[in-house]
């Protein structure tokens, strides 16, 4: 697959963790295949998940396609630098065009990644998982790739300001790789979440912030100030509702 932009935006990406400062640390890189097709699962808990997501893949020298909302695509600056990329739309109400894009990447030998998650975590660990991760690598036959990404909440994310303080670390740790068969997609799923959520908790506790009592960028399950899971899925459908409101809002005043 020909990649013009790619490249160059990768390179940009390192001058801009040399510029903040970043100390940005690869665990378990190797796992990820030098050739051939592998699907990558990230956790989601930023909205610059996408940049240092595909950091975990830079030591054996491979692109991640990612899967992301159509809203990315349709926009009229991150719309073409992501179709320049490869990255996949994801419609919600074509779903089925996105999951057979994603197959055919893979077919064509190319790593992709997904957010199984769908979307940004507030309670800063993991929400319920889509089986979608598990279908695509079973239907596909590659094998699926679990990567936590830790600190990067701290730059940009739902509720919060953006904070580009310099000197921070952000932890990417790739895990080794499951094989789904997709016969029992919600029992792999919930394998694909323990080895995950396994993984994130060994990453905070390793992070040199440490587990500040009462942090906003922490889990309430590690003594943080973010929202529980069921705080943040209330946070979530008052987010949905609002969106709705606008958006018929919007249809009446252009009807």
């Amino acid at each position: 697959m020909r990649d013009f932009t790619y490249p160059a935006i990768i390179q940009t990406a390192r001058l801009g963790f040399r510029a903040l400062g970043q100390d940005v640390v690869i665990r378990g890189g190797e796992h990820v295949p030098t050739s051939g097709a592998a699907l990558m699962a990230f956790n989601h808990i930023s909205y610059v998940d996408f940049i240092y997501g595909g950091v975990g893949a830079y030591p054996s020298g491979r692109r991640v396609r990612f899967m992301a909302k159509r809203e990315i695509f349709d926009h009229r600056w991150s719309g073409p630098v992501m179709r320049s990329m490869h990255h996949i739309a994801v419609d919600r109400a074509e779903g089925e065009a996105s999951f057979q894009a994603a197959i055919d990447y893979l077919d064509q030998g190319e790593v992709v990644g997904i957010f199984p998650e769908a979307t940004i975590s507030r309670a800063m660990t993991l929400k319920p998982f889509k089986s979608g991760a598990v279908r695509i690598a079973a239907r596909a036959g590659v094998p699926l790739i679990p990567v936590v990404l830790w600190g990067t909440q701290r730059m940009m994310t739902k509720d919060h300001p953006r904070d580009l303080s310099r000197g921070r670390t952000i932890s990417i740790d790739v895990g080794e790789p499951l094989h789904p068969t997709g016969e029992r997609p919600l029992e792999e799923t919930a394998q694909l979440k323990a080895q995950m959520l396994s993984m994130l908790d060994a990453a905070i506790e390793r992070h040199p912030d440490g587990r500040p009592e009462g942090a906003w960028w922490l889990p309430a399950s590690h003594g943080g100030g973010a929202p529980t899971l069921d705080q943040a899925a209330r946070l979530d459908t008052a987010e949905r509702a609002e969106r709705v409101r606008k958006y018929r809002e919007m249809q009446a005043r252009n009807s």
